[in-house]
Parts: C-alpha cells; structure tokens; sequence
C-alpha cells in the first residue's frame, strides 16, 4: 500500500516552490506524508496523471477538461478532490475605452479584441466564446504565445490591457478581479475602461485525481485539506501566495461552460 502521495503542481512562477514546500510541510505534521513534482506545462502534468507518475494534479479548468477527455478514451474517470473559495463564481469581462464609441457587444464584430495566452480560460477561450455566442466574431489579438501554462502568469492579460490603454486594440479580455489591479499597476491610467460584456459565472481550479489512485491517501487528502485555517500562522502566509482562505470540496458543474466554449472555438478555428 501507497504510503506517500505524490501531488502534481505547474510551477508558472516561482512562489510555487514557496507555496507547496509550506503545503506538504503542514500534511506532513497532520499525519499525511506527501511530495510534490513540478511541470513546466498542464499536458505534461495531465500525461503524469494518466501514466500513474503522480496521484493527484493540481489542475487549471482547462487541464480538468483534458485529464477527462483522455480518461474516458482508457476507460477511466476522474475526480475533482478540493478546490479553492477563490476558485468559484468567478467570471471574465470584455472591456472598451471609456472615450470608445462602442456601446454593445454587436459593435464588436470585427474589431480588434486583445486577448491572453491562446489557451486561457479566462482570458481568450471564455470571452471569445461569449462573442461568438452573440454572434460576434471579433477579430482576436493575442499578447502572450507562452503556451501549456493557461494562462497563469498574467502577462497576456496585461499585455492586452496595456493595449487598449495605448489605442492599439478596440476591446480586451480579462478576469474582472484583474481590472482593478491593472489599473492600481497604472497599466489602465486615467479612467477606468468601461465594461461592455461579461461572462456568465465559472469555475477555475481544482485538485484531480483518477478513479485508479490511491482512495485512501486521497480522501486523507481532502479531510486534510478541509481542516486547514486561514487563522493558523503556518498557513496564513502560504494561503496569502496561493490566493485562498479556504478549501472547498471539489465540484465539476462550473467547467460546462468552457467545455462548450473549448467545442464552439474549435469549430469556428478560434482555437
């Protein structure tokens, strides 16, 4: 019997070592030995799953998709173990100036749309999907090719944001949390761009494992994860970098809508 869990993790910027060195730490003194392995991209990571290197991938929603869809095609399933409060609810919004002459969704249409990294949820694949919908088909201006990382580092949403602010795209796409602080960064001076679509609500990361993995690690994990508190002074810290106050239990429903922007993208060759 497994007596060590093995976690995946995509190690997008350095704080990751900080954050799962403070993570596996706490485990080990709640009676839960664990290691962790660090990839440079999400496929790398979901092939790790699937081939048993690890047991559990902390995965953006994009590679929650992925690790599915390979493991349906072996005849296996998966499971979403926790995420974070801060992974839920969340939405992305489309952004114009606020001296911009458009006014809907519909002036869009074939206007230049500053978008992330091509495979960002939240940035590119979810906004471009809510133009689409609406029967808009912009024209996407992408300003980070970093790829297989989903848009973790902000780089691409900054850098579409700094474009609208220079003139050089007519909308851009970004979390909404990330529009204030582009404007605290002085990327967005001056007044506030003005919000001209949004999406509907989403979900971003969670904990995966496969139906193969070891169950009772694995359900140590969860009971583990779901004890921890934001008030403990060894956590405090490490929650502060990973950006949560709480653990959840993991749930699938808030990925429907980028599985069916991943469907919609594909057919129309946005992705």
């Amino acid at each position: 019997m497994k007596s060590v869990l093995t976690v995946g993790a995509v190690a997008y910027e350095p704080r990751v070592v900080t954050i799962w060195d403070g993570l596996t730490h706490w485990l080990s003194h709640h009676n839960l030995s664990t290691n962790y392995v660090l990839f440079q991209t999400y496929e790398q990571q979901v092939t790790a799953l699937l081939e048993g290197a690890i047991d559990v991938a902390w995965n953006s929603p994009l590679a929650w998709l992925e690790t599915e869809e390979r493991a349906q095609a072996l005849g296996r399933s998966t499971r979403a173990i926790a995420m974070r409060d801060s992974d839920r609810e969340l939405r992305s919004v489309i952004v114009v100036r606020s001296d911009s002459a458009l006014k809907s969704v519909a002036d869009l249409r074939g206007k230049r749309v500053g978008v992330g990294a091509p495979d960002s949820p939240q940035a590119t694949i979810l906004p471009l999907y809510h133009l689409v919908a609406a029967d808009v088909m912009p024209v996407p201006v992408c300003f980070d090719v970093t790829t297989g990382r989903h848009g973790d580092v902000l780089d691409g949403e900054r850098g579409a944001a700094q474009a609208l602010s220079d003139g050089t795209v007519d909308a851009a796409c970004m979390m909404d949390s990330n529009l204030l602080l582009f404007a605290l960064e002085g990327v967005l001076p001056g007044s506030m761009p003005r919000v001209i679509a949004q999406t509907e609500p989403y979900d971003c990361r969670c904990l995966t494992a496969l139906d193969t993995g070891p169950t009772e690690l694995l359900d140590q994990l969860y009971d583990r994860l779901m004890e921890m508190d934001y008030n403990d002074p060894e956590l405090r810290a490490v929650f502060d970098l990973e950006g949560l106050r709480a653990w959840k239990p993991g749930r699938t429903s808030g990925f429907t809508q980028l599985r069916q922007a991943v469907n919609t993208l594909r057919e129309t060759g946005l992705l």
